[in-house]
């Protein structure tokens, strides 16, 4: 498929883009797409939590009471969870979220997320451009030029930029991310996704090894 490139006035330049059928328009894998997903999101977490167990809480370690005789349940510790101020019952302890997914799955998955943009005609292919310096209000005057200022973004370019990422952090909506660490999640959490021209061959070329 060819797409028209634009330029930050979000007008035509005259020419086209070909993106590859390999990449841009295979048969998307739904289920690829939920697995790279939850590995982004698993890989992402902490796993920090920590509720305290019966040995970690302050406390007598005395019996109650004796063991029969008197009418009441058993009760071996006041540092039993059953009580108030006891400790967590099977509670959270730290681990780790984070799986592996294999190369040829995550490649399949986000040829699938970019497949279903395109099939969407959410994907806007940009010239290149660079600002001189960080400039939100500058970034946000050629979303509105492309009439994306409403919706969330991901702009891909073949290299870091360092003003293009500076002057989209503050946008809530808006992402800057290099075709090399171009993910399932980020493709699918945007509404229109953004290549600049070099970043369709680097895409390409990142997806097909």
């Amino acid at each position: 498929m060819e797409l028209v490139v634009l330029n930050t006035q979000g007008n035509e330049t005259g020419r086209k883009v070909k993106l590859t059928e390999e990449v841009f328009s295979v048969e998307p894998n739904d289920h690829a797409i939920w697995l790279d997903v939850k590995q982004f999101l698993a890989n992402k977490r902490q796993g920090t939590h920590k509720a305290k167990e019966k040995s970690e809480v302050s406390g007598s370690s005395k019996k109650l009471h004796r063991q029969k005789g008197t009418g009441g349940s058993r009760k071996g510790s006041i540092k039993s969870g059953t009580f108030v101020g006891g400790a967590r019952i099977h509670g959270p302890r730290p681990r780790d979220y984070s799986f592996k997914l294999n190369k040829k799955l995550k490649q399949v998955a986000r040829k699938s997320a970019l497949s279903y943009k395109a099939k969407e005609n959410n994907i806007i292919v940009l010239e290149e451009f660079n600002l001189n310096s960080p400039r939100t209000k500058e970034y946000i005057s050629i979303l509105e030029n492309l009439k994306l200022n409403d919706s969330k973004t991901l702009m891909v370019v073949s290299d870091y930029n360092k003003n293009l990422y500076l002057s989209s952090r503050n946008l809530a909506k808006a992402r800057v991310m290099k075709a090399a660490d171009l993910n399932t999640y980020e493709i699918m959490n945007a509404k229109n996704v953004i290549l600049l021209e070099t970043s369709v061959k680097a895409i390409e070329e990142t997806l097909n090894k």
